[in-house]
């Protein structure tokens, strides 16, 4: 009987990690460039498969499979990198790719260490000195791996190839560095809509159009993801009303049965 309780405690834990991730993907619907995340479950079943199968094991030795119980185990997250709908800004500045790819940027945190990351949000301004900068203040790189400096009274355009041209003659003054990874496996979000590679990352030739006067939103449907939330909620609720049922019998077990 008791299994039963530890079974719906599990379900409304694993709920309650779903709606957690299910509401940040809500409070990032208007970041720019930002990617779904999304939650896993394994059941008891799934797990003792696994272990079964495991052959990291010695050949015929006793080892029992561990603490476990009948429930859902959380499994791993997950990020869908899947292209957002662009929308029109008709301002010059705002880049947005089209494909596979990041813009990159180097960062630099509050103890002024810099380092490179990557992004979708093409949300540019001109900063100090005419460099070409994110809105949080870090600076947008080039193909050089340098900043991109551009003079602030002359207009620019940017191609598709992402060469950034100024001045009557559409001189080439940089190129904007897009980078690809071959497996986005290992690749770890940075805040809100940064990227980072982690041991094992490779590039790749990144298959990505830039289009100036565009921003890439967030991959992501609120309706849907309402919906989702109602489905967690119902069933968080379905596990409570398992536990109040359980807790009911096991009251009439002990206050009534017990007097027999």
């Amino acid at each position: 009987m008791f299994k039963g309780l530890y079974t719906a405690y599990t379900g409304m834990i694993n709920e309650q990690h779903r709606m957690d991730v299910m509401t940040n993907n809500l409070a990032n619907a208007n970041t720019n460039g930002y990617k779904k995340e999304g939650a896993t479950s394994q059941a008891f079943d799934d797990v003792l498969a696994f272990k079964l199968k495991d052959t990291s094991e010695a050949a015929r030795t006793t080892r029992a499979v561990g603490i476990n119980n009948l429930g859902v185990k959380i499994g791993e997250g997950y990020t869908d990198y899947s292209q957002g709908p662009m929308k029109g800004t008709e301002n010059s500045f705002d880049l947005a790719l089209s494909g596979s790819g990041f813009f990159t940027v180097s960062y630099t945190n509050k103890n002024n260490e810099t380092s490179i990351k990557y992004t979708r949000d093409g949300s540019f301004r001109l900063g100090t000195n005419g460099y070409l900068m994110t809105h949080d203040g870090d600076y947008v790189l080039s193909t050089t791996g340098g900043r991109i400096r551009l003079n602030p009274l002359l207009d620019f355009r940017v191609d598709i190839n992402g060469n950034i041209m100024q001045g009557d003659d559409n001189t080439p003054v940089a190129q904007l560095r897009i980078r690809d990874f071959v497996d986005y496996n290992y690749l770890e979000k940075f805040g809100e809509n940064y990227f980072q590679p982690v041991d094992g990352a490779r590039f790749q030739e990144a298959d990505a159009k830039v289009y100036q006067g565009y921003l890439e939103t967030a991959n992501m449907s609120v309706v849907t993801e309402m919906v989702n939330m109602i489905n967690i909620s119902r069933a968080y609720e379905t596990n409570q009303k398992v536990i109040q049922t359980y807790d009911s019998t096991l009251e009439t077990a002990v206050t009534q049965i017990g007097r027999l």
